[in-house]
């Protein structure tokens, strides 16, 4: 009995511990081989026991992944929410506990429905991540942080992302460590040729990565464009007091009157801080100076448009306005909860200062938007936390020949989110073949090129301006052509495959 109790004691160390590890595969570490191993790592905790201790193993995962992974909100919390030290510990923990629930649903339901057929650990254990992963970008909202095809930006499968994109490169993992881990288990009879195909079928997978890295998904169209990224570094703490618009507009202004005549001049995210209606004498001269020196100014600002039906009688969107040689907004489509608008408001609003925070009542823009427009092309923007989701950048970029994001990662602080933000932006460079423009309030602003390169970054925690060129191109990937419905399907077809065949002698038998 105390030999199984060590066992399942070991289990759980285990998953916790490679869950923990598996955020060292992404930015701003970039170990990406832990991140198959991880996997394989909890796979085999989950052989052997119940259901359940699979689904408690599969959120000691989780809980080790999000606690490690995303850290960084507690600094939102504690520092920018105002929240004591043990309350933002609480709640940051009660987050993470709750996106590990993500995890130990999938290895309960793997467990009980896959493990105990043929092919679930070789098909049923790949499809069944896969589809975990992807609920995170749409059940709730989604959070889609923490991906483990990311782990493969600077790594070898990362030719795979314009063809199948990041939840593609998921499964290739996935399948990669359930592989390992069938082929090193001890072998039944009959089967050193399926074993050797399987083997043959993970080398060719990882091998074909290299000449899809060397293939061309867009073509350049015109001539490059100079780009001024403006990276003002305003406190978060005195970014929305009243008293301090007009430096944050002076600081704003002053960095912009060298690069005028720059294609591009962008601000990030409220780099305005006030409404767009507010402040149309300073937007007016901004605008002017732009238009006279033939550039296009895109910047980051909320916006409201009346609305008689509201109790305020408006409605305000988290925006981003084209000023000068072009002219355009485009209103923020996704939000963050609690940052941009308070779920459950009437019941949250006033508890702690965390449901309170400044520019916290903003409302969707529409799904369907006009692309913005600068310097003789078409720029399918998203602001902050819209660059994460796959999907929303892929259907902009479609028409689009340059991609940008505006952020305000200061309330990251000093910890892994703006690294791990910055490696996302780059991912949907990859995905779409679209170069990138990704300006910050205080870092890291960079250039991205097509194959998701960084070509010029400026440092965090600094007050600069990022200059440099971009290419703006035409075509379409695999990827923006079809989007992750191709890898979905083939998840599906995997489980039905599983589901359709008799019970396995062990798990082993894969």
């Amino acid at each position: 009995m105390r030999r199984f109790q060590r066992a399942g004691l070991a289990a759980q160390a285990a998953a916790l511990v490679s869950g923990a590890a598996l955020p060292l595969s992404l930015a701003p570490v970039g170990w990406w081989p832990i991140a198959p191993l991880a996997l394989a790592v909890l796979l085999v905790t989950c052989l052997k026991g119940t259901a359940t201790q699979a689904a408690w193993r599969g959120w000691l995962f989780g809980l080790g992944a999000f606690g490690t992974g995303t850290s960084w909100i507690f600094v939102s919390i504690h520092r920018y929410g105002d929240a004591p030290v043990p309350l933002a510990a609480g709640l940051t923990f009660l987050f993470c506990a709750g996106l590990a629930l993500f995890t130990a649903f999938g290895m309960w339901a793997w467990a009980r429905l896959l493990r105990p057929r043929r092919g679930g650990v070789l098909l049923g254990f790949p499809a069944m991540w896969v589809l975990v992963e992807w609920s995170r970008e749409w059940v709730l909202t989604g959070f889609p942080w923490l991906l483990s095809g990311y782990s493969q930006m600077d790594g070898p499968l990362a030719g795979w992302a314009p063809v199948v994109g990041v939840y593609g490169i998921g499964l290739l993992l996935a399948f990669s460590a359930a592989a390992s881990v069938w082929l090193l288990s001890r072998p039944a009879p009959g089967e050193p040729l399926a074993r050797g195909a399987t083997l043959a079928l993970v080398a060719a997978l990882w091998v074909a990565a290299w000449p899809l890295a060397r293939i061309e998904w867009s073509t350049p169209s015109g001539t490059p464009l100079s780009v001024a990224l403006v990276q003002g570094n305003i406190p978060q703490l005195l970014k929305w007091e009243p008293d301090h618009l007009e430096n944050t507009l002076g600081i704003y202004a002053g960095l912009s009157e060298p690069v005028w005549g720059s294609d591009l001049v962008v601000w990030p995210e409220s780099s305005v801080p006030a409404y767009f209606d507010t402040v149309t004498d300073f937007l007016s001269t901004q605008a002017a100076r732009a238009a006279t020196s033939g550039s296009t100014l895109l910047l980051g600002l909320p916006s409201r448009q009346e609305d008689p039906a509201q109790k305020r009688g408006y409605v305000a969107y988290n925006s981003v306005a084209a000023l000068g040689s072009e002219t355009g907004v485009y209103h923020k489509r996704h939000l963050v909860p609690f940052g941009e608008y308070v779920p459950l408001e009437s019941a949250l609003r006033g508890l702690i200062a965390f449901f309170d925070l400044p520019m916290s009542s903003f409302t969707a823009g529409p799904a369907e938007q006009t692309l913005l427009a600068g310097a003789g092309t078409t720029i399918a923007p998203s602001i902050c936390y819209e660059i994460v989701y796959p999907e929303l950048v892929r259907r902009g970029a479609a028409g689009a020949g340059l991609l940008l994001t505006v952020s305000n990662d200061t309330w990251f602080g000093a910890s892994l989110g703006p690294l791990q933000h910055l490696e996302m932006a780059r991912m949907r460079a990859l995905e779409n073949s679209r170069d990138l423009l990704r300006a910050t309030n205080d870092g890291v602003s960079a250039l991205i090129d097509h194959r998701g390169t960084v070509t010029v970054r400026g440092g965090q925690f600094s007050r600069e301006v990022v200059r440099g060129e971009v290419q703006p191109r035409t075509g379409s990937t695999p990827y923006t052509q079809l989007g992750y419905w191709p890898v979905m399907a083939l998840c599906v077809l995997m489980l039905l495959a599983v589901l359709a065949r008799p019970g396995a002698a062990s798990p082993e038998d894969g």
